[in-house]
């Protein structure tokens, strides 16, 4: 992951300069190892990197005779998309980035070339020859990216990866749809990835099938390990999470086989790489909390290289307006679990880690919150569903990924794998199109996700992964009911949160809230404490 900051059309873009790369540099959290810039005509790219594939020669923007590209995410087809440019003639690559897979599928595709990326990705290319600029979001949006306007400049367009890059400029700002690319030359927003899935009022009718659930989510965790640098797994001990490392980690143990058989084939020391035998994981939480007890018995299971660290209330109160100021909202239940992510974040880049796997999305795809028990009907069940995806965005997408970047960790998610369209080369590896996990989870009868009296939620998931001939979990881990994450860093930490709300706000100060807060006023006291402007400290 990395932070980008565009302006597009800017009437006196040399003037502009410096202040665009003051303001690119407020995402500097995001990409600590190296910054960089293009400017031509109206336009401006920049860019703050976060090294983590093609560390020796991937710095941005990646600047050709005729393009000019910034990226934030990863592109996991990326060697596919290099093998279908050689062979067409479409450009060999100057460097090893997979961010400069965007270009090949440029010269390929054209605008349309996010149809082609399978990875987590915003983009923006500016086409040098006729003065283009196209702008990309992954269709989960699990990397953040804003665009905005200024009244006072209306031709000019900015996009970034974080308000606090835009607010500056722009009097008005939008966050950038998911699944859309915006094209200066085209429509204002084209919709790349629509699956049946998501059209209203279909109602799939898949049955589950265990085998092709469990393998298509084994392969979303294996390319997810796509790195040059240290990388772990965020465990909280929960189903998700546990199942996530639990894949991690007998990949990496795979791995560590073939780099150890090798070896011994070769003289001198091994390298890092070869005698990393073992998964890290990490988690937080409050002294005795259910993650942690939960996590280390998964990890002690997986027998990965565990890191334990934990927090307390007054250390999460303390950093409750630096996460706020990371996350970019108010949202009370995001801060709540922000917090205890942002904490172990710190640790976690502190250990000279800088990506993690995590277990977001699950409980949206099968109606993993125990209120989808509550649906009437099969129709609003399914919708439910449709709609918690869809808005992954503004929340669990949005916590897990701004709670790590910023420290300079990258968070990717496994559950969130979709499916993209197959190139138009039969003879490249991309081409061998398998069927990626949200589209195979969505597609299932909605009837096998009901949570009932014979069925914990995220029934179908446990019973894909409980094989009991090569157990990927313990059992009481694999049935164990699901706990939120702020929930499960320790009880005591939400019971704080709403004593110091408590004992701070007064009826009469939520009677006479400030009269900016009037379009989103708080409605609770904690939600009061996390808008006041000053220090509100524990009684």
């Amino acid at each position: 992951m990395c932070g980008i900051f565009v302006c597009y059309r800017h009437p006196d873009v040399q003037a502009f300069k410096q202040k665009a790369l003051r303001l690119s540099s407020l995402l500097s959290h995001r990409g600590p190892d190296s910054a960089g810039f293009f400017i031509e005509d109206q336009t401006i790219l920049c860019h703050e990197r976060l090294s983590i594939v093609g560390l020796e020669n991937g710095e941005q923007p990646i600047v050709q005779p005729d393009l000019a590209l910034i990226a934030n995410g990863e592109i996991y087809n990326h060697e596919a998309l290099r093998q279908e440019a050689s062979k067409h003639d479409l450009g060999g690559s100057q460097t090893d980035s997979d961010s400069e897979a965007i270009i090949h599928a440029y010269r390929r595709y054209g605008s349309k070339a996010a149809h082609f990326l399978d990875g987590i990705f915003s983009f923006a290319l500016y086409d040098r020859t006729n003065g283009r600029l196209v702008v990309a979001r992954d269709p989960m949006g699990v990397t953040s990216l804003y665009q905005g306007w200024n009244s006072n400049a209306s031709d000019a367009v900015f996009f970034a990866s974080e308000l606090k890059a835009l607010h500056p400029v722009c009097d008005y700002i939008i966050s950038f749809p998911p699944g859309h690319t915006f094209d200066s030359m085209g429509k204002p927003y084209e919709k790349f990835y629509n699956p049946q899935w998501k059209i209203p009022k279909h109602i799939p009718s898949a049955p589950v099938d265990y085998s092709l659930l469990r393998t298509s989510f084994e392969q979303a965790v294996r390319k997810r390990l796509m790195s040059d640098v240290p990388y772990g797994v965020l465990l909280s001990g929960g189903l998700d999470s546990s199942l996530v490392a639990s894949i991690a980690a007998r990949e990496v143990a795979k791995a560590s086989g073939r780099q150890n058989r090798l070896s011994n084939s070769l003289e001198g020391p091994p390298t890092p790489q070869t005698i990393r035998s073992r998964l890290s994981t990490f988690s937080i939480g409050l002294k005795g909390s259910p993650d942690i007890v939960s996590a280390l018995k998964v990890a002690e299971f997986l027998g990965t290289d565990h890191h334990t660290f934990h927090f307390t209330c007054e250390e999460g109160i303390a950093a409750l307006s630096d996460v706020i100021y990371h996350i970019e909202t108010y949202d009370v239940t995001s801060i709540r679990a922000s917090t205890p992510m942002y904490l172990l974040s710190k640790h976690i880049k502190a250990a000279g880690y800088k990506m993690v796997l995590s277990g977001e999305g699950s409980d949206e795809i099968f109606g993993g919150y125990l209120y989808f028990a509550n649906a009437p009907s099969l129709e609003a069940f399914q919708q439910e569903l449709v709609r918690r995806v869809g808005e992954l965005h503004y929340f669990d997408c949005l916590r897990a990924h701004k709670s790590t970047m910023a420290w300079g960790v990258e968070a990717r998610v496994p559950f969130l794998d979709k499916q993209v369209s197959p190139t138009k080369d039969p003879c490249v590896p991309f081409a061998d199109y398998y069927e990626k996990f949200v589209d195979v989870a969505m597609s299932i009868d909605p009837r096998e996700k009901f949570i009932t009296g014979s069925r914990i939620e995220k029934y179908i998931l446990r019973k894909a992964f409980s094989t009991p001939e090569q157990p990927y979990l313990p059992d009481e881990i694999l049935w164990r009911q699901k706990e939120q994450f702020s929930d499960g860093v320790g009880y005591g930490w939400i019971n704080m949160l709403k004593a110091v709300a408590a004992a701070c706000i007064t009826p009469q100060m939520m009677a006479s809230q400030p009269k900016h807060w009037v379009n989103d006023p708080p409605t609770t006291k904690e939600a009061y404490v996390h808008r006041h402007d000053g220090p509100l400290l524990p009684p």
